[in-house]
């Protein structure tokens, strides 16, 4: 009976043995297979890496400026302006904004490259005076002038609104030609550089900080007698055949500016950002400053010089 009873508590051990290796697989499984999970990682990322390297590359073919930020609003133009491509001048350098491509000027809007920008039309550079010679001149008068009127700037800043030759006379001799420039900071500044010579010899300023607080749409230069006038020491005999010149501000309801000066009809003035120019020849002594008027678009008259309290009609 003992060898039966051996035999079967055996069998019974074996197998609870079996169960208890069947339970402890089941509690602690075997590890991970490591080696092929890892492999896979590193072909996905290869895999990855690839299609960005595509995608980057295929930026990279499209030239700047050829495409548009899009908005998320169902395709149209995002509000973000897309970037533009820099153009070039001949010679390979970059375009300043307000400069065209391909020239060798570089004008756009009436601006030279790091120059002044040109007048409204050809009719503003007078007695055979060049814009090239009108730019030089207002360059080498605002230099003179620098040290003591820092405020004054640099050609660039301005836009020449006339250029003209100038009478010498007592208080000022030696004949040469004015350049006028204004800018728009502050608000109706405005040089008259006399150039003699290629020199600066002298350079009024002005802005419209001095009108009058009830000054009307149409504003004469409230020191622009330099361009019209000879020296009071001069009075009765004056250089002639003069030019002379008037100049002052405009709103933009005035449509029309005329400008007369001695026994000579009305000249239209050029209307020009904001600015009246108005020129023509002298050949007779005279007592009185030009007449100005203005007009608006239905051509009623807006502004009469003769009833500006503010304007000195009798010359000095």
């Amino acid at each position: 009976m003992n060898d039966t009873g051996g035999h079967e508590d055996f069998g019974f051990e074996a197998r609870m043995r079996e169960l208890l290796a069947e339970d402890a697989y089941t509690i602690n499984p075997s590890p991970a297979p490591y080696p092929a999970i890892r492999q896979r990682g590193l072909a996905e990322r290869r895999r990855r890496v690839a299609l960005t390297g595509a995608v980057l590359a295929t930026l990279a073919a499209v030239p700047v400026g050829a495409y548009a930020v899009a908005g998320g609003n169902g395709g149209r133009s995002s509000d973000t302006a897309a970037p533009q491509a820099s153009a070039s001048v001949r010679g390979g350098t970059t375009a300043t904004p307000g400069t065209t491509a391909g020239t060798t000027s570089g004008t756009t809007a009436g601006r030279d490259v790091s120059g002044p920008a040109r007048p409204a039309t050809a009719g503003q550079l007078l007695d055979g005076i060049t814009f090239a010679q009108a730019a030089d001149g207002l360059a080498a008068c605002l230099k003179a002038e620098g040290g003591t009127k820092a405020r004054l700037g640099k050609a660039e800043d301005y836009r020449i609104i006339l250029a003209a030759k100038s009478t010498g006379d007592s208080n000022a001799p030696g004949d040469g030609f004015h350049v006028v420039g204004v800018k728009e900071r502050p608000a109706g500044f405005r040089v008259v550089c006399d150039i003699e010579d290629g020199v600066g010899s002298g350079i009024s300023v002005s802005s419209s900080d001095a009108n009058s607080a009830d000054a009307g749409v149409v504003v004469p230069d409230v020191n622009g007698g330099a361009l019209y006038q000879q020296s009071f020491i001069d009075k009765g005999r004056w250089k002639l055949p003069f030019r002379w010149a008037a100049i002052g501000t405009v709103e933009p309801s005035v449509a029309k500016v005329t400008v007369s000066y001695g026994d000579a009809g009305p000249v239209a003035a050029v209307l020009d950002h904001g600015w009246f120019v108005a020129a023509g020849m002298l050949d007779q002594q005279v007592t009185l400053a030009p007449h100005v008027k203005g007009y608006d678009g239905a051509g009623k008259l807006v502004y009469d010089s003769d009833t500006d309290r503010t304007y000195q009609r009798t010359l000095p």
